[in-house]
């Protein structure tokens, strides 16, 4: 696959709320723009993100991918940051898109969530396509533990994602499973028309399917003919594999 370092991408950087920077890198182009929104814990240059920079290169489009405040190239502290800040990260970044031709956004797991918060604000964004998203992803997690874990969660403010040693050095804050919980809330209200598609792993372990089932079912019901696909299929959490790639590519490309 083509990398990054083979491509015309440049650096750029915005500024955040507080001042900090918010890095990422931009293939410039016509007709239609990309935007990638990443998952939790997860750098901007992954497959996902190094595919859709290849398929719009081939047809002279824009993309663009960067890291939230507080992880990979992006200025801050992780434990500085919560949901609120990440979803102010990506309007910055969708502000200095503006000028440019419509947008379609792919948001990976958290990344998808953000992506659909985001979508109802910005005329520019014609198309959403969200990947095993994890919507109310700390609100459903604080559910999913035991109550003395939660409790205790809540008494001491902090907590790691899990006990995988990768996440054991990532706290999280008890104010981003408010956040989530608040924003789930609000996940409904305002919308915009923008066609939206979702993708979620049959034998997802992370974000189970269940979660985008509701979240169809209940979108049905609000706002009837929203233009909302649900696609369930074989696969687990990273949706990586060469048929899933292939997907992705055919609903981006807007192949039928």
């Amino acid at each position: 696959m083509t990398t990054d370092q083979d491509m015309n991408v440049r650096a750029f950087e915005v500024k955040g709320a507080d001042g900090c920077m918010i890095r990422g890198d931009r293939l410039d182009g016509v007709d239609r723009q990309v935007l990638f929104i990443t998952g939790f814990l997860s750098k901007r240059w992954g497959n996902k993100s190094k595919a859709l920079a290849q398929w719009c290169q081939e047809r002279g489009w824009g993309f663009s991918c960067y890291d939230v405040r507080g992880f990979g190239d992006s200025d801050g502290r992780f434990r500085d940051y919560t949901l609120s800040d990440w979803i102010a990260d990506a309007r910055v970044v969708l502000a200095s898109l503006q000028t440019g031709p419509p947008i379609t956004v792919v948001g990976n797991s958290l990344g998808s969530w953000i992506a659909w918060l985001i979508a109802r604000e910005h005329e520019l964004i014609e198309r959403l396509i969200m990947v095993a998203p994890a919507f109310n992803m700390m609100g459903v997690r604080a559910g999913s533990i035991s109550e003395d874990r939660r409790q205790a969660w809540r008494k001491t403010g902090w907590m790691p994602w899990d006990d995988d040693p990768l996440h054991k050095d990532w706290p999280l804050a008890w104010k981003w499973v408010e956040e989530s919980e608040s924003s789930w809330n609000d996940s409904f209200h305002r919308l915009r028309p923008v066609k939206t598609t979702i993708v979620h792993g049959l034998q997802d372990k992370v974000i189970h399917f269940r979660g985008s089932v509701e979240f169809a079912e209940r979108l049905s019901v609000i706002h009837p003919g929203f233009p909302v696909e649900l696609l369930l299929v074989p696969g687990d959490h990273r949706l990586s594999a060469p048929e899933h790639m292939e997907r992705l590519r055919r609903l981006v490309i807007e192949v039928e």
